[in-house]
């Protein structure tokens, strides 16, 4: 082995180096983990949207199956007397359909919404995460080469995803 092999670099640049490439890990870990929990939170509201979206369908049908149910008692009911009780409460109850099915379909879109702000943040801390990742290998390229242009192409890469995570967090 040459001397050089078995010493530690003496070169307080290298040091720096080399704890900028740890910094960038951290920070590149941290917005990992950003990003796939934003993915997951993505999901989970895009779930309950539609969770909601089938209760409102659900809704809907029993209204209009009581609409059904009201115009065969009128129709063909011999006593309509009888019926009646019958028709109030059906009406009543696709009235009560009618309005549930309205803050439901409200429910329903806010649902939406969070999942497309999820998906915005998850994107911008994808795009943070390529950065940081090209930054990282940019800068670790220096012990390779020795030249000090790669230090700066990850600095300037580390920076610009850092930006993009900044943006996605503060979204």
């Amino acid at each position: 082995m040459s001397e050089i092999e078995m010493h530690p670099s003496a070169d307080p640049f290298d040091h720096r180096v080399g704890a900028l490439v740890g910094l960038i890990g951290v920070i590149l870990s941290i917005v990992t983990i950003l990003g796939h929990r934003e993915h997951t939170a993505a999901i989970v509201h895009k779930t309950e949207a539609n969770d909601e979206w089938s209760f409102y369908q659900a809704n809907k049908i029993k209204k209009d199956n009581n609409e059904i149910a009201v115009t065969l008692l009128k129709t063909l009911s011999s006593e309509p007397s009888r019926a009646a009780s019958a028709i109030a409460k059906l009406t009543q109850d696709s009235g009560r359909y009618e309005q549930e099915s309205a803050a439901i379909k409200a429910q329903a879109d806010t649902r939406e919404l969070e999942s497309a702000h999820s998906e915005s943040k998850a994107m911008r801390l994808d795009l943070g995460e390529g950065f940081l990742e090209l930054g990282l290998v940019m800068a670790s390229l220096y012990f390779l080469a020795k030249r000090r242009f790669f230090v700066t192409l990850g600095v300037a890469a580390a920076g610009i995803g850092s930006m993009f995570a900044i943006l996605g967090l503060l979204l």
